[in-house]
């Protein structure tokens, strides 16, 4: 009798990724300044030795970035995306080597959790199915980008724009499980970033009635902005339900239910820089303050623009002088593309996985808009960005069997 064929996730060497990302971690991708040759070199150098196609796009000499395909046997394409580029480290006030230190079922380092550790399973399952006896059963590319910490445009930007990223559906690597607590993120919510500007009439500041205070007029149109659209119910769609329900419940323990039902049921506003005035004997002429505010996504972002244009025009010597904005970006709680994603990390993991909206929005949001269904998904720890930044060895390991497996259950789905 022929023994039976291992599947490409039995392949999975435990120690293999653990090593994989030891390498990666001890090259050095802060950003700023953010420069990822050498470890685009390394990974490139590494499949090297598998039948995979492999192609660097390049809009900075310093910041490349690499494309891997492993053609399948269907039509349909699956999508990874990850980023080489971490935040910046103070190594002084670090436990652990930030280039990588393995302790105890944890391996520390800048970026093990976001996302070197989760690039690391991606790398290894790209390996497993290139040696893998058979060709997976739909087309796997891979997106290794650069300058994603810092939103730059040299990286997945370059890429949506070039139009080479066609796929019928995505996973970024990105960290979205907590302690005891795991999920898929299929939303992001809209923003409006507003710089506000108030003028006045300077003078003393032992007369000030003889003058306009700056200062007083722009946080007045703050409290007044805040005041109108802080406990503004949003009428949602109700596609976006389901996703609020388990939110709210994925959030509740670490925030509360009603901080975290309150959070993406109506805008949150967080007055971010403020500034004005030149002495305190001075009344002051001018003031800025620049106000973030975030919306769930089935929000039509522009018409609550429009609302709040109109609330800022009614405040005396306050104009909107900056304006940016986005429309948040979902997908259907029950698509292919979630029920994979989600179904092959229960099947790893053996507990429940939240499928939820993130509280922010970044290159899901890109890449849906590009129309390439999208979710983030990678077990990993709340140290991110932070000092002593780790990623457990079983997370580790369980993200590269998760991808791994994901071919097959995407592919099991009908589209």
């Amino acid at each position: 009798m022929t023994a039976e064929r291992p599947e490409p996730a039995d392949r999975i060497d435990a120690d293999a990724v653990v090593d994989l990302a030891m390498d990666l971690l001890a090259i050095d991708t802060a950003n700023p300044p953010g420069e990822t040759v050498e470890i685009v070199d390394f990974v490139e150098s590494r499949l090297a030795a598998f039948p995979v196609e492999t192609e660097r796009i390049v809009a900075d000499p310093a910041k490349p970035n690499l494309l891997v395909t492993l053609p399948g046997r269907g039509d349909r394409t699956l999508l990874y995306n990850g980023h080489f580029d971490t935040v910046p480290y103070d190594a002084e006030a670090w436990t652990y080597d930030p280039l990588g230190e393995r302790v105890d079922g944890r391996v520390y380092g800048r970026g093990a959790t976001d996302m070197k550790g989760p690039l690391a399973g991606m790398i290894a399952t790209i390996e497993a199915w290139a040696v893998a006896d058979k060709q997976p059963p739909v087309n796997l590319r891979f997106a290794f980008v650069s300058d994603e910490e810092v939103g730059g445009e040299a990286g997945l930007s370059t890429l949506v724009k070039r139009g080479t990223l066609a796929a019928d559906g995505c996973v970024i690597g990105e960290p979205t499980c907590e302690t005891a607590r795991h999920s898929v993120t299929v939303a992001d919510r809209g923003s409006i970033w507003l710089t506000l500007s108030a003028t006045g009439k300077a003078a003393h500041g032992s007369r000030p009635p003889l003058g306009e205070n700056a200062i007083d007029r722009l946080y007045g149109a703050i409290t007044t902005f805040r005041d109108r659209f802080g406990d503004r119910r949003m009428t949602l769609d109700q596609s976006i339900d389901p996703i609020l329900e388990e939110t709210v419940e994925y959030y509740a323990p670490s925030m509360g239910e009603a901080v975290a039902r309150e959070l993406f049921e109506t805008p949150s506003i967080n007055l971010g820089t403020i500034k004005g005035g030149e002495a305190i004997n001075t009344v002051p002429q001018h003031a800025e303050a620049e106000i973030d505010v975030r919306v769930t996504a089935g929000v039509h972002t522009p018409d609550l623009l429009e609302d709040v244009r109109a609330c800022i025009a009614g405040c005396e010597g306050v104009t909107i002088t900056d304006v940016a904005w986005s429309v948040g970006t979902a997908e259907p709680i029950d698509s292919p593309l979630v029920e994979a994603v989600a179904g092959a990390a229960e099947d790893v993991i053996r507990e429940r996985v939240y499928r939820r909206s993130a509280t922010g929005g970044g290159d899901a949001k890109t890449l849906r808009n590009a129309g390439i269904p999208t979710v983030e998904f990678a077990l990993g720890t709340d140290t991110v960005h932070a000092v002593d930044e780790y990623l457990t060895v079983g997370a580790l390991v369980d993200n590269a069997r998760i991808y791994t497996s994901l071919p097959n259950r995407f592919a099991a789905i009908e589209a």
